[in-house]
This record gives structure tokens, C-alpha cells and sequence, in this order.
């Protein structure tokens, strides 16, 4: 059985599909009821800060992902992230599943060239020391032999339906509504994006191979391009102008003054005023699978969520 701890957010829900279509048994597990109409997959509500009700959830699997998405507050992920990653290792610990954690790539601070599997953790935020912390926490386990265990990282995501993508919001819905196209940062500055789809079934894959334990592993991202070509490229596939506002630093910040998560995103404007160089050539590599191109995947985006109005 396949059991999903944070299920309901983008990439539970495209790994989800992948386990679904491959005819996996499948647990979702949530505080909120989730529907769902397949045989094969089941809901049971738990609450991830609480370790019994964690390990009920557990109970049977043979890979436990963890997909939780904690409010973006850097206070929230102080006090809450590290008691959740500690209730799924030990679940991992007394059920004998391998757990596969499902990460960003904030640790790693501001790179000065390619992020790989193997760059130091060198945060310059407080969400980025969190990530250090819990990543770190769980690859001890595994080093010292107490758990099969892996991480799958990934760059910021672009291709999901309930639009907490930048590049889905502020570029794509936009102009498929006529209107102007946002940008976070420089648009002169490199920048990964990684396709949901490809989420789901890169740690659908993870979970496939018991050699890929205990490892680090970047999830396929396309290659990176500058925010003017992003630009260009979504405003071709919708046929309009490629009219675009870049937000600045100071701006973001005095709108984070009236939004609370939006202020949570001022200490990570780093990563786009700066060139951002996601690699995942080890897992395409070893894989042998290439990731989404942009230009597919933001015309499928704009035939089917993001349709022209």
C-alpha cells in the first residue's frame, strides 16, 4: 500500500493518478475528507502533528510519501515541520515502509551556479534554515541504517489547478484573461520551473525503485530560461502581446504589508533576482526520462486550465 501524508495539494494529487493508473493501493491521508471514486484508493483522516494518529494511517503501507504543504509562515514551519517529519520517520521506523519526502530547494541558499544533489545547505532565509533542519533530520536516519528513505526536490512548480504557481497565476491566467503578465524578479535572470505531471511521476518512480533509497534526487525539470522567454513563449501560445510587469523587491514587500503570505515571500526574493539553476540530470540520467518542455506544457495548460477566454 501507498500512503500519502498531505494529500489534496498539487503533487499528492498528481502522484496520486500515477499510482492509480499503475493499479496501486493507495491511502490518502488528510484532516479534511477527500473524495475519490477508485477502488483502490481510500481516505482516513489524521492529523500529522499527532504521531498516533500518524502511524494508524501508516499502518500497512510499504511507502509512505510525505506531500504536506504547511502554511507559508516561517513561525508555522519553526514549530510544526520538524515534529512532522520526526511522526513520519518513526511511522516509517514501526511499519518498515520506505519514506519518500517531497522537497523544495530553499536549503541550498543563493547558488552561485547549478543546484545538484550534492550542493551544500547554505540558507539565507528562515523557511530556508527549516528545510535544512528537516532534510537533514531525515537523511541521518537513513545514513545511520534506521530507515529507507529518500528526498525528491523540486524547482518552483508551474502546471496545477489550484493556482499557487507564480507562473501558473501571474503569467498564464493572466493572459489567457487578456490581461498583463506579472514576473517575481529580473527578467533577464534564469529560472527552473517543474511540471506537476512530471512531479507525480518522478516520485512515482522513487517509490518503483528500492535502489534509489537513501539519496537525494531532482526531480526532471526542464532547462532553465530567462523570464523574457518565458514571457515570449506563454504570450505566442496565447496569440497576445507580451506585455509584462516585473515586481520588484520593494514592491512585493509593501503589498506584504496588506498579505500576510505574501510577506512570507519577501525573504525568498533571492531566487529571482538572481540566476536560478535547477539540475536533474542525475534522475533523467538514471531514469533514462526527460521532462516536459515548457512549450508543452504551457500549451496544454492554456487548452485545458488556463483556457483564453
Amino acid at each position: 500500500m501507498h500512503t500519502i501524508l498531505g494529500a489534496g495539494g498539487a503533487v499528492a494529487n498528481a502522484l496520486t493518478r500515477e499510482l492509480s493508473n499503475n493499479n496501486e493501493t493507495i491511502r490518502l491521508v488528510s484532516r479534511k475528507p477527500m473524495a475519490n471514486t477508485a477502488k483502490n484508493i481510500t481516505w482516513q483522516k489524521a492529523d500529522l502533528l499527532n504521531y498516533a494518529e500518524v502511524l494508524d494511517a501508516a499502518k500497512g503501507s510499504t511507502v509512505i510519501y510525505i506531500t504536506a504543504g504547511l502554511v507559508y509562515d516561517k513561525d508555522i514551519w519553526q514549530a510544526q515541520w520538524p515534529i512532522v517529519m520526526q511522526n513520519a520517520i518513526n511511522a516509517a521506523k514501526e511499519t518498515g515502509a520506505t519514506l519518500i519526502f517531497f522537497d523544495n530547494v530553499y536549503m541550498y541558499g543563493l547558488v552561485d551556479g547549478p543546484m545538484t544533489e550534492d550542493t551544500p545547505y547554505n540558507p539565507c532565509s528562515l523557511k530556508g534554515e527549516v528545510r535544512a533542519k528537516i532534510a537533514t533530520q531525515l537523511m541521518d536516519e537513513a545514513k545511520a541504517g534506521n530507515i529507507k528513505a529518500s528526498i525528491a526536490r523540486a524547482a518552483d512548480f508551474y502546471g496545477t489547478d489550484n493556482k499557487n504557481s507564480f507562473l501558473d497565476m501571474m503569467v498564464l491566467d493572466n493572459y489567457a484573461k487578456g490581461a498583463k503578465a506579472q514576473w517575481l524578479g529580473k527578467l533577464d535572470k534564469l529560472h527552473n520551473f517543474s511540471y506537476i505531471p512530471d512531479m507525480g511521476k518522478g516520485v512515482y518512480l522513487l517509490g518503483q525503485k528500492p535502489e534509489s533509497d537513501n539519496q537525494i534526487w531532482h526531480m526532471p525539470t526542464a532547462k532553465p530560461l530567462t523570464g523574457k522567454q518565458f514571457i515570449d513563449m506563454a504570450a505566442k501560445i496565447y496569440g497576445v502581446e507580451p506585455k509584462v510587469f516585473a515586481i520588484n523587491k520593494f514592491f512585493l514587500w509593501s503589498y506584504g504589508l496588506f498579505n500576510k503570505v505574501v510577506a512570507g515571500t519577501v525573504e525568498m526574493y533571492y531566487q529571482y533576482n538572481h540566476d536560478y539553476i535547477f539540475d536533474s540530470s542525475k534522475f533523467e540520467t538514471t531514469f533514462n526520462i526527460k521532462p516536459t518542455s515548457y512549450e508543452d506544457g504551457i500549451k496544454l495548460m492554456s487548452e485545458t486550465v488556463y483556457k483564453k477566454v
